[in-house]
């Protein structure tokens, strides 16, 4: 019988074979003993999987037969994967050689830990935080995101402010180590948001079911970024909005939810008028069509139960602290 490894390392793979030539090396020569290295294809139309046969045929893969998003695609892949540990990689990241073993040493160390990640930095500009994960996420209580290191566009130079280990209320889809078994347990990530912010909404389930999450620091990774999206890009614009509002739905406790829809209303309409003043027409009708998808499709959503807010939850607005208080970043937040 064959021995359960301790790490899988599961990359999903859509279109994104210029990504595995240029960053499989980096991974497949940071794998220890005890690690395995997956890819999922996600029903790509590319010669991704000729790519991998001929040039790294001892990679395992698995083969899905169509694009079922970030989502969908990690959790028909990890249904089929047995380990300890799920690291979710995107294609578009360089590893140091001994980025493993930082994030495996804390969560062996580290029972009530369920997650965590390492840090991002950006692969184009190594001195600078990378948007999607920099060194840990935290949300406010109107349910925007920022990270240790980046607040909405503004990311920092890197000169070791948040080298420290610490929680954060979540961990990057980019590079998440999550148990096995808690995955499972929480039914995985939430097909209905296809992509973008599913990771903090397992996360958030993480929390409310007494798990805890930390960024490893001593981990470092360089990730590219909108691979599959620019960031610039009404198609994430709508994903970003409708998933936000599935967000605070699913994980809100329910009697606080209508307060906050109403204030999340306010925030979203002033968001679509300077999509408007910029120019920017089809984030502007992306917005609203947003909102009216998450309406639609509210009933499908299952709320996680919670009765209260986690406690690492930021408790000021993110959005007035950046825009009318001046503070762009993380270290000038007031985190008491």
């Amino acid at each position: 019988m064959k021995q359960r490894v301790k790490t899988a390392v599961v990359i999903l793979n859509w279109n994104g074979k210029s990504f595995l030539k240029k960053f499989l090396p980096s991974v497949t020569e940071s794998l220890t003993e005890d690690t395995e290295l997956w890819v999922a294809d996600n029903g790509s139309s590319d010669d991704s999987l000729d790519f991998l046969k001929s040039s790294y045929p001892d990679v395992k893969t698995l083969v899905l037969p169509e694009n079922y998003g970030f989502a969908g695609g990690y959790n028909k892949a990890l249904a089929q994967i047995d380990a300890e540990y799920y690291l979710l990689l995107n294609s578009d990241i360089e590893v140091d050689r001994g980025w493993l073993k930082p994030l495996v040493g804390f969560m062996d160390a580290n029972a009530d830990y369920h997650a965590c990640q390492p840090k991002l930095l950006a692969y184009n500009d190594p001195e600078l935080f990378e948007y999607a994960g920099a060194s840990g996420g935290h949300l406010d209580y109107l349910g925007f995101p920022f990270c240790r290191g980046r607040v909405f566009s503004v990311t920092e130079k890197d000169s070791g402010q948040y080298d420290d280990i610490s929680d954060v209320f979540w961990a990057t889809g980019a590079a998440l180590m999550v148990r096995s078994s808690v995955y499972h347990k929480l039914g995985g990530l939430d097909e209905l948001f296809f992509a973008h912010m599913e990771e903090i909404d397992l996360c958030w389930r993480i929390w409310t079911n007494g798990g805890k999450i930390s960024v490893v620091p001593q981990s470092v990774v360089y990730h590219v970024g909108g691979g599959s999206l620019p960031r610039q890009s009404s198609r994430k614009t709508y994903l970003n909005f409708r998933n936000n509002h599935y967000l605070i739905y699913k994980n809100y406790p329910k009697e606080l939810q209508r307060k906050i829809f109403r204030k999340r209303f306010i925030f979203d309409f002033i968001a679509a008028v300077k999509f408007a003043l910029g120019g920017h027409l089809s984030d502007f009708f992306a917005v609203f069509r947003a909102r009216r998808h998450f309406k639609q499709n509210k009933s499908q959503l299952v709320h996680s139960g919670a009765t209260e807010l986690p406690q690492i939850i930021y408790k000021h607005s993110i959005v007035r602290d950046f825009y009318l208080k001046g503070k762009k970043k993380y270290s000038d937040l007031d985190l008491s």
